[in-house]
């Protein structure tokens, strides 16, 4: 009896850590339950939220900054590309914090995770290598690059009616502000009402900083074509539709238009 009892009581602690053991592991998933979670696909990724996103991927707003490059450069020496403009402050930062919580972007966008990423299938690099693949989930866990440059894309002065060449030259002629001779009362009057921008807050900083409207429309292009945006209608709209834009939508994707209540336009 003396020898039962540590016996016993080691059994009960074994049987405990077991049980925990098989506890924890029905709700942790392994890397490949979780990169199979519904989450990844449609419909669930369509209602994602990004605390849901975060919950595995909490690293992406994480600062991480190096202070200087594999080669030597030291970051507070030098300007990334988006610090170029004046409507950046402060240091360097990640890709995914510059698009979220950084100043700038918590005072004009309202991005979410699922903005950009729309799921990803774990069985190819590209999602239409196979019968089953959906057309719409772009190269597993990239984002579409039509995302990417609805901001970052080209200037289109071509198509502007009275510009002479890019604003980066001509700008000065107009005060450095889109809103004096055409957007402010005349063209596109309409615009920024989706559900990963705040047009107010937009509208305000842009007729303050030229920069602010810019930065979004050519001041930090990747591409070297603009991106054909939707023709919202707007008031006084002309009723003929010039040859270039032709082709365009008249409305954003549906998904940039739930839960935004779009103005009135009378004509």
């Amino acid at each position: 009896m003396y020898r039962a009892k540590p016996l016993l009581a080691l059994t009960t602690l074994l049987a405990g850590l077991m049980a925990s053991a098989l506890a924890l592991a029905a709700t942790t998933p392994t890397y490949d339950q979780a990169r199979w979670d519904p989450i990844h696909f449609k419909p669930a990724i369509d209602s994602a939220t990004d605390e849901q996103c975060l919950a595995c991927h909490k690293e992406v707003l994480e600062p991480s900054i190096r202070a200087q490059s594999p080669a030597g450069v030291k970051t507070a020496e030098t300007l990334a590309w988006y610090q170029t403009l004046s409507t950046y402050s402060g240091d360097q930062e990640t890709f995914h914090r510059r698009h979220m919580v950084t100043p700038l972007a918590q005072e004009l966008m309202a991005m979410k995770c699922n903005t950009c990423h729309q799921g990803n299938d774990p069985r190819e690099e590209t999602a239409n290598s196979s019968a089953t693949g959906l057309p719409d989930q772009i190269q597993r866990k990239h984002v579409n690059p039509d995302i990417c440059l609805m901001c970052h894309g080209q200037f289109p002065w071509q198509k502007m009616a009275g510009l002479p060449g890019p604003w980066s030259e001509f700008g000065n002629i107009f005060q450095e502000n889109c809103n004096i001779a055409c957007h402010g009362a005349v063209f596109r009057t309409v615009r920024h009402q989706v559900n990963y921008l705040k047009p107010e807050a937009i509208e305000k900083a842009g007729g303050e900083n030229g920069d602010v409207c810019y930065g979004c429309h050519g001041g930090r292009s990747w591409y070297r074509i603009s991106f054909p945006y939707p023709r919202h209608a707007w008031p006084n709209m002309p009723p003929d539709t010039p040859e270039w834009a032709k082709d365009r939508p008249t409305t954003s994707q549906a998904r940039f238009l739930e839960g935004v209540k779009a103005p009135e336009v009378k004509q």
